[in-house]
């Protein structure tokens, strides 16, 4: 058994360290607020454009949607959301294990580069042959130092041309998606070429009256929509990475807690042990004195 000292030590410790995590927690609980707010004003909006694009792009022929072509897929981007810092279970690791998933099974045949929104992922692929900056940057993780719209969109910007010039025929996104503080769910979502929604099974049609000109309203539609669809994937794992945070915190602190309880139950321990062996060694004395 550890002497008094190493024990007092230790829990000085881990009294410490239960100071920073609950502060973490905290702070993580605040931030995730406004960023579920974000997320939950934006979502019904980017469901519902996507939905118009799904149906508008279906009803266009190769010539009218460059950005709905289906080709045969030899060359991928997958654009990889995760975050810049770490303390939040596996919240990047999972993205990452996706990634390589999808690239084992779903494009094992093509050539696939992996576009780092995020320091984690980026730190994984940086210095892999799938690993690619083109067109955002050298540290396009650093978006999430002022995550806007604007931003977000010189991003989405790059990827449509990108894919416009046939450099990808496919574009998928991997993020989390905030369900609720304690959940998150890693998903892969096709992002180009755009596909028609699905609905009970079927394919969603949807008559629309284009006003002024149709392709008008697709030359402007469809590029704002595919920026509000990543800028979504975005804020959704912001609030995810705050939740998986703020949950990882607070087991962390409950683990400390927890083993402060046994430190001190070890300590009553060995100073009760210490004062039975002083007690031990003065009766033993006595009685040596008495002989």
């Amino acid at each position: 058994m550890a002497n008094l000292k190493e024990i007092r030590l230790r829990i000085t410790s881990v009294n410490s360290t239960m100071q920073i995590t609950s502060a973490m927690k905290m702070v993580s609980a605040a931030k995730l607020k406004r960023a579920q707010d974000a997320i939950t004003r934006m979502r019904p909006y980017a469901e519902k454009m996507q939905e118009i694009l799904s149906n508008v792009s279906s009803s266009l022929d190769a010539s009218e949607g460059i950005y709905s072509q289906q080709r045969e897929v030899k060359n991928v981007l997958v654009v990889a959301i995760t975050s810049n810092r770490g303390l939040c279970g596996g919240f990047n690791n999972n993205v990452i294990k996706e990634i390589r998933n999808q690239m084992k099974a779903d494009f094992a045949n093509a050539n696939v580069k992996v576009m780092s929104l995020g320091k984690k992922a980026f730190d994984v692929y940086k210095k892999t042959s799938h690993h690619t900056t083109e067109g955002v940057g050298e540290t396009p993780f650093s978006i999430f130092d002022k995550l806007t719209f604007d931003n977000s969109s010189a991003i989405a910007d790059a990827v449509m041309k990108q894919f416009a010039s046939g450099k990808y025929d496919k574009v998928v996104l991997v993020y989390n998606k905030f369900k609720n503080a304690a959940s998150q769910l890693v998903v892969t979502e096709q992002y180009l070429p755009v596909v028609p929604t699905q609905v009970a099974g079927k394919t969603s049609q949807a008559d629309y009256i284009f006003e002024p000109q149709k392709e008008q309203i697709i030359e402007e539609l469809i590029p704002r929509t595919l920026k509000v669809q990543l800028f979504k994937a975005l804020l959704d794992s912001v609030a995810s990475e705050h939740g998986a945070r703020m949950t990882a915190m607070h087991k962390a602190t409950d683990n400390a807690g927890a083993l402060v309880k046994e430190l001190k139950l070890n300590y009553n321990k060995a100073r009760q042990a210490a004062i039975t062996g002083e007690i031990l060694e003065i009766v033993a004395g006595a009685e040596s004195l008495k002989g």
